[in-house]
């Protein structure tokens, strides 16, 4: 091999390996790609409600399966009692290829009561419905998923399932992820941190 094309070879090899890398940190840095079965550490900072991990990424989903561990910065207090009540977003996915305040399916919480609430959290035609799911300690390991079933979201919390309404019309949910969320109608009150692993990556 002369060293013309020899040279050329390192120079190509050199430039697609900084370009994996580049990609890896691009997709590291906004959150948007991470590895199945490892948990991800999502922070929403104090005054904030959004999660520092909040890329913007395009899903097909028949069913989206997560574990999420809860620590001691989920017990808050609001400012106003009245907004106490207010379900927090925790995980999910827009549906029928449009906007998430009008079609979506994902886990809401909440503190309340002195206890730690998991909700089944739904947008058809624009129109918002929750149910609780059940209560979960703090520091323990759960497993929820959101399951696509034709005119229906299948919701399931540690083994128990409930069923929610859907109105999408696409065979699997089409359309981005959505990411932990604090609120409501206030801002965190304090950091709050939440640890989640995707068991189930985009169909």
């Amino acid at each position: 091999m002369n060293k013309t094309i020899l040279l050329g070879s390192i120079v190509l090899l050199s430039l697609t390996s900084c370009k994996k890398q580049i990609d890896n940190l691009i997709a590291d840095s906004t959150g948007a790609v991470k590895a199945a079965n490892q948990y991800v550490l999502y922070t929403i900072a104090q005054g904030e409600q959004y999660s520092n991990k909040s890329g913007y990424v395009e899903v097909q989903y028949e069913e989206l399966k997560f574990n999420v561990k809860f620590d001691s910065s989920a017990i808050y207090k609001t400012v106003s009692p009245s907004n106490q009540n207010d379900i927090n977003k925790l995980f999910g996915f827009s549906d029928n290829n449009t906007q998430h305040h009008q079609f979506s399916a994902r886990f809401g919480w909440r503190y309340s009561n002195n206890a730690l609430r998991l909700f089944a959290y739904v947008y058809n035609n624009g129109e918002m419905t929750f149910k609780e799911l059940g209560t979960v300690a703090i520091g323990t390991e759960n497993t929820c998923s959101i399951k696509v079933a034709g005119s229906q979201y299948i919701f399931t919390l540690n083994g128990k399932i409930e069923t929610m309404p859907r109105a999408a019309t696409t065979a699997k949910a089409i359309g981005y992820k959505l990411y932990p969320y604090f609120g409501g109608d206030e801002l965190a009150p304090q950091k709050i941190t939440i640890s989640i692993k995707e068991l189930q990556a985009s169909l």
